[in-house]
């Protein structure tokens, strides 16, 4: 098992970068991390690595190498899912990529749950408004919440859910409520986006009587932290776009008002998407599978409230 340890290990270094990088992926230090190396290197009587102080690079035997390694783990994992489809007992880890809201309010909770019906499925999860590639991190599964791009992975629905315009009752005190999508515009209101490499936040699209209205929104306060922005937008400091069921507590409560009601953003989609070999492995199913039917679930809940 430790040739098999220290195979995972050299393909997260060459994935990652760097011995400290791979070993906080897989729970070790990079002492750890560095000796596993070595042992690799001493099996194999090759150089897997040119090191120096600032930087790693993959030599043209570890290169050679990462590609049959890549094969063998691939192997191993079918073998495992076939043995664990034929027991009925799944085991082993999944890795899970997921907004910060989302992953926060619906799935997290959740995990407790699905590890309780099958407790020999170890979830591990990584929460991040920014995007993430689900090849390079190795991840299993990724929820996405808007527009999904064109990809070679399979994608799973599971609800579109309403967004809303929201404001602090203090801020439409004292910068007005608008009244029509120009509005936002002015120099007058203060837009809260979620900005970061790859955001689609950078306009607003509403819907109108005359279709879809997109708008270069501003404002003075941005983040890459949903979370951030709904804690602005309580605070006064501007009007948030958001999906329904994330604020739905502070709109029941009053803390937040909808804004141009009659003009609201479009539904975006809530889904999972995952590489095509994925859904082979028992676990990762199951694990689709219960997600999907509880988020579908509690969002419907909290939207008939």
């Amino acid at each position: 098992m430790s040739y098999i340890n220290n195979i995972k290990m050299f393909v997260r270094v060459v994935e990652l970068g760097s011995l400290s990088a791979a070993g906080r992926d897989l729970r070790a230090s990079p002492a750890v991390a560095s000796n596993r190396i070595k042992e690799l290197e001493k099996h194999l009587g090759i150089r897997l690595f040119n090191r120096t102080t600032r930087k790693l690079t993959t030599t043209e035997h570890g290169r050679i190498f990462y590609g049959g390694a890549l094969k063998m783990l691939e192997a191993l994992n079918d073998a495992e899912a076939a043995i664990a489809e034929v027991s009925r007992h799944p085991k082993g880890s999944i890795h899970v990529t997921a907004p910060l809201g989302i992953g926060r309010r619906l799935i997290a909770p959740l995990v407790p749950e699905f590890h309780a019906k099958y407790p020999e499925i170890e979830v591990r999860l990584r929460l991040s408004d920014r995007m993430v590639d689900i090849t390079t991190e190795a991840l299993d599964v990724a929820f996405k919440l808007g527009q999904i791009p064109d990809s070679n992975f399979r994608i799973r629905g599971i609800i579109d859910c309403r967004r809303v315009l929201a404001a602090a009752p203090s801020y439409l005190a004292a910068h007005g409520t608008p009244k029509k999508p120009n509005d936002l515009l002015s120099d007058d209101h203060a837009c809260l986006l979620l900005r970061f490499p790859g955001s689609t936040q950078y306009n607003w699209e509403l819907e109108t009587p005359s279709g879809v209205r997109k708008l270069a929104v501003h404002g003075p306060f941005e983040s890459d932290d949903g979370d951030v922005l709904t804690d602005w937008a309580l605070g006064g400091h501007g009007i948030i776009n958001k999906p329904w069921f994330e604020i739905a507590h502070h709109l029941y409560s009053g803390d937040l008002v909808e804004v141009l009601p009659e003009t609201p953003p479009g539904t975006t989609n809530l889904a999972i998407i995952y590489p095509h070999k994925r859904l082979q492995d028992p676990k990762v199913r199951l694990f689709i599978d219960f997600m999907t039917e509880n988020i579908r679930k509690r969002i419907t809940e909290v939207m008939e409230a």
